[in-house]
């Protein structure tokens, strides 16, 4: 029987076609695996993007572990001591917390000796505290105006003066809204992302019937009417500024115009930076992602914005300089850092492209003490030189583009001009972690109140968590801060009551005392977030 001979040029092509298909499918293969290493960490691996030092430490340099900001030890003599053991704790109580005394004394009849039956005195007293708790309870507050006129008059005249004695306005007229209960009811939506429908539940366990259609139409009405216009001074400051920072998030509106209850809306977020005094946090509710919403939200702005990878900040004006985040960068090289085995990732290319961008975060903690004009010098002298070394790395690797090694080394390339953006100026950031932090509380309260039945629901939203953002961000009491606010702008003018918006701002020395929060002792306070918590 005879075999077919096959022509070596067709021979040649069948296993061309065959090798072809096989890196194909290695390609496929890798891609899966790192796709389900990936999601098996998601699930149940740690969730800190945190490196281990000894193992991430590639380049074994002086400089790596080097701390310009401590001085040269002295020799000293130290003699032995001993320390005696305490707990550590971080629980505080303020000072000024109110304090029930209850006094347990023997009864007359009992204070008897029973060694001689003399009479019994008080030698000492053992005390132990408790922290009560008062669950929160309502109060009627009846306002009764009293109305005067003349005896007089209406004995002899034909007209009586009436004077009425002074009344504060309401919240909300025709309403039995207080500005404590407005108050409190957005402190436990929008800071401790309690739904509607829970405080409901909550009210009704204190015998309350209020409703979650009445707390919700409380919250838009004061949004609309009162807290709108300190929104819009707060945006006219944050525009003033020369460096800011924006992100944004999805959010699901039910009732859109002309849009299905299931598509996606936005929450925008814009804020100062470690360099302002006072910090403003801003939100802003918008239907969709479009380049145009920071454009017209920042009209006016002038100055460095620092970003995600989004390309729709890439369009902004020219008199805005777009800064790009290495911690975005860090997120993805460490993502393929997390698909590989164990015994092949210290020796890895995501592991030292972990290495580079941990040494530059590691510098910025180096220079969080300094003065932007000293910070911007030793950049140039220590970190552009990493960068740079940096770069030429990543434009030696050869590596394929669906990878999560590939698409790390793509967004490095194409990011490049964005991310060396923050050595022009001291007062920059390393990263965009400053907007990821604020914009997180929203984030944790969509997870529970899930959406928003309409924009005029999400659009008070917004100036919501702008005021208690920004007010916890600058050290003040969300609830009192509020309270104050819904206290004083419907008087607002009057004697005795705030006389302007620029009043309710942080730094004004019109807020009283009592929307300041207590600060505990030992809090060490953020002068600027160089360093990142990864």
């Amino acid at each position: 029987m005879k075999t077919q001979e096959i022509p070596a040029a067709e021979l040649l092509g069948i296993i061309e076609e065959k090798d072809r298909r096989i890196m194909e499918l290695e390609q496929q293969n890798q891609w899966l695996m790192e796709q389900f290493r990936l999601l098996r960490h998601k699930q149940y691996g740690a969730a800190s993007e945190q490196s281990n030092s000894d193992q991430m430490n590639l380049f074994n340099e002086a400089e790596a572990t080097a701390d310009l900001t401590v001085p040269e030890p002295e020799i000293t003599e130290v003699k032995a001591h001993y320390r005696k053991k305490t707990r550590l704790t971080t629980d505080r109580l303020p000072k000024d917390i109110p304090v029930e005394i209850i006094e347990h004394i023997l009864p007359e009849d009992e204070r008897i000796c029973p060694e001689c039956g003399g009479e019994l005195h008080t030698m000492g007293r053992e005390t132990r505290e408790e922290l009560k708790i008062i669950p929160a309870k309502g109060v009627i507050v009846r306002h009764v105006r009293h109305i005067y006129s003349c005896r007089d008059c209406e004995n002899t005249s034909d007209h009586v003066p009436v004077i009425k004695a002074d009344i504060p306005e309401p919240v909300i007229k025709g309403g039995f809204a207080s500005p404590e209960a407005v108050a409190h009811i957005a402190v436990q939506k929008f800071m401790m992302a309690s739904p509607l429908y829970r405080q409901e539940k909550e009210w009704e366990l204190s015998g309350i019937l209020l409703s979650r259609q009445t707390m919700s139409n409380w919250l838009i009405k004061t949004s609309e009417d009162w807290l709108a216009p300190i929104y819009e001074e707060m945006k006219r400051r944050l525009c003033a500024h020369e460096v800011l920072h924006a992100d944004e998030t999805t959010l699901q509106v039910l009732k859109e115009p002309e849009k299905t209850a299931q598509s996606k809306s936005y929450m925008w977020l814009y804020r100062t930076s470690g360099e302002a005094k006072h910090q403003i946090v801003l939100y802003e509710y918008q239907p969709d992602r479009k380049h145009t919403h920071p454009k017209e939200f920042l009209e006016g702005f002038s100055g460095y914005l620092h970003t995600d990878g989004y390309d729709g900040y890439h369009k902004l004006p020219k008199n805005i300089t777009v800064v790009g985040c290495w911690a975005h960068l860090r997120r993805k090289l460490f993502d393929a850092l997390k698909t590989l085995p164990k015994d092949r990732k210290p020796a890895s290319n995501a592991a030292k492209g972990v290495a580079y961008c941990d040494r530059l975060f590691h510098l910025e903690k180096q220079f969080a003490s300094m003065i932007p004009e000293n910070r911007i010098k030793e950049r140039e002298r220590l970190s552009r030189p990493l960068m740079d070394e940096f770069f030429g790395w990543i434009d030696s690797l050869s590596v394929l583009p669906g990878t999560l090694l590939g698409k790390a080394v793509h967004y490095a390339k194409s990011q490049r001009k964005y991310l060396e953006r923050y050595l022009l100026d001291g007062r920059l950031e390393i990263s965009n972690n400053r907007a990821e932090r604020s914009i997180k509380p929203f984030v944790i309260g969509r997870k529970n109140w899930l959406f928003s039945n309409t924009p005029n629901g999400a659009r008070a939203s917004a100036v919501y968590y702008s005021l208690i953002v920004t007010a916890k961000e600058n050290g003040l009491n969300p609830f009192e801060y509020l309270s104050w606010i819904l206290t004083n702008m419907p008087n607002l003018g009057k004697p005795g009551y705030a006389s302007s918006i620029k009043d309710f701002l942080p730094g004004s020395s019109a807020l009283p005392q009592k929307v300041f929060s207590p600060k505990p002792k030992d809090t060490k306070t953020e002068k600027y977030a160089w360093e990142e918590n990864r």
